[in-house]
């Protein structure tokens, strides 16, 4: 059995026009890698451009100066070699993973969703009967991706990502290219939320979708049940 999981990051880095910077938020990478490797999964990264994984400032701080979980993954030479060195999406395919796992980060509303090879890994997927999962700005990934009969993979599902309510809070709300809960639910997805910044994460069959930073580690953490169920299934 091929116990992989592909991560598919956001290459962007600017945050519209405001002129801040953005890229990958560290904690939606670091704790879904450290537990997915902890459980014997090897992890291979992607990104739309490829090259150097770009995370968020405000996210990372210099070797020394993070929690203990970040620490761990900047020493970790396997996964710098990751970061450093993204797969280019169109490069990919589903096939030899067991699931695609996409992290946010506010770049990821620019470029994952106008990807015609993120929406193709994510149909391979979602037809081939994978896991799929996200957190936070990571579910636009899932936007542009169709099932066969045209319809949205998140139609009908139950469904979670960083609320409107939060990209309010944040004050982005007039930065972002679309807020990411009204997409969901113009899909037809079935929108379910916690209070902001609480940790919340939901599942629906295949499909794991989480609301904010803080949700990382559910996230990840039901993926790996789902993981756990489909494999025994398998045997």
């Amino acid at each position: 059995m091929s116990r992989k999981i592909l991560f598919i990051t956001t290459s962007h880095t600017q945050m519209g026009q405001s002129g801040r910077q953005t890229g990958i938020w560290a904690e939606e990478v670091v704790v879904p890698y450290m537990l997915f490797s902890e459980a014997g999964y090897q992890i291979d990264i992607a990104s739309p451009l490829g090259g150097q994984a770009p995370f968020d400032p405000g996210s990372i701080k210099p070797a020394g100066q993070n929690n203990p979980t970040i620490e761990r993954f900047l020493a970790d030479a396997t996964a710098q070699a990751k970061v450093k060195q993204t797969l280019r999406v169109s490069e990919v395919n589903a096939q030899p993973y067991d699931a695609v796992f996409f992290p946010g980060g506010h770049g990821a509303m620019w470029d994952l969703p106008e990807s015609a090879d993120v929406k193709r890994v994510v149909e391979q997927a979602a037809t081939a009967n994978k896991v799929i999962g996200a957190v936070c700005h990571g579910v636009a990934g899932l936007v542009s991706a169709r099932l066969p009969d045209g319809r949205s993979i998140v139609a009908g599902r139950r469904v979670n990502s960083f609320t409107d309510q939060e990209e309010q809070a944040a004050g982005l709300t007039q930065i972002v290219p679309f807020l990411l809960e009204s997409r969901l639910t113009e899909l037809g997805g079935h929108f379910e939320k916690a209070p902001n910044w609480a940790s919340f994460a939901v599942t629906d069959g295949l499909l794991t979708t989480g609301q904010n930073p803080a949700s990382s580690a559910l996230v990840a953490q039901q993926m790996l049940q789902t993981l756990q169920a489909t494999q025994a299934v398998a045997a």
